[in-house]
């Protein structure tokens, strides 16, 4: 059996997780903050007795697209956008402490203030934040959160913690959505780090960028498919002749 049916695979196996990761974006193009996930081919090649004439083609992702998404003007108090490369640090359901660039919040049943996937928004101490009941919120720049209860004057109640990764340092993303930092520990707080308020920030899909990209990772998997036939193929016609000999 030639070997090149292993090859074909692999690159099949590549053009088809690109397809995939190309189909989340393209799900998230009007999700709030969200980030493309971007993807890169790698040739490993095949080492062993001989020489090593065949490379194997693996899919790696190579992070997210590092660029703010477009902003949307909303006029609702709890809309917050960071800006720059700043991040929200939210308290994830393993009780960790991550990050987004998701600013819809929203005071929740119990009264703290909640953002992404209903998930407690993080003060500079890693603590969530409670609100007074009945009170109307109000988000500063520099992220303070103030409550106003009927007739009094507005009261600080916390600041929102905002992250920067490090020069040169990308935050990973995990499978709940969220970022953290490589070592998993939490970010220092960024107290120069600044926010819109009543904006939101969209995704940073570029949904005709994406779907170029898909139609690219459908035919180069039509490609490594009609490699599979045509080695299937020459194995038929070899062993064909090698009958006829035997014969």
């Amino acid at each position: 059996m030639d070997r090149i049916l292993y090859t074909a695979a692999s690159g099949a196996k590549a053009a088809m997780h690109r397809h995939q990761v190309i189909a989340h974006n393209l799900a998230n193009v009007t999700t709030t903050g969200f980030r493309a996930e971007l993807s890169t081919f790698r040739a490993v090649p095949l080492r062993g007795e001989g020489a090593t004439t065949r490379v194997h083609a693996l899919e790696a992702t190579a992070g997210y697209l590092d660029k703010p998404g477009a902003m949307q003007h909303t006029g609702r108090p709890l809309d917050v956008a960071a800006e720059g490369n700043a991040f929200f640090a939210i308290q994830a359901l393993d009780g960790t402490e991550a990050y987004t660039r998701a600013g819809a919040l929203q005071v929740n049943a119990q009264g703290t203030l909640v953002g992404f996937n209903g998930l407690p928004m993080l003060d500079a101490g890693g603590a969530p934040i409670q609100v007074p009941p009945g009170a109307q919120v109000g988000i500063g720049r520099d992220g303070t959160v103030s409550a106003k209860v009927g007739n009094e004057a507005p009261q600080v109640i916390g600041r929102l913690k905002l992250v920067t990764p490090p020069e040169g340092q990308r935050l990973v993303r995990g499978n709940d959505g969220l970022f953290r930092a490589p070592d998993g520990q939490p970010l220092p707080a960024d107290d120069a780090a600044q926010l819109a308020d009543g904006m939101l920030e969209g995704s940073n899909v570029d949904p005709i960028a994406a779907m170029v990209d898909m139609i690219a990772a459908t035919r180069q998997y039509e490609l490594q498919m009609r490699m599979l036939q045509n080695a299937e193929k020459n194995d038929q016609t070899a062993a064909q002749l090698l009958g006829l000999q035997g014969g």
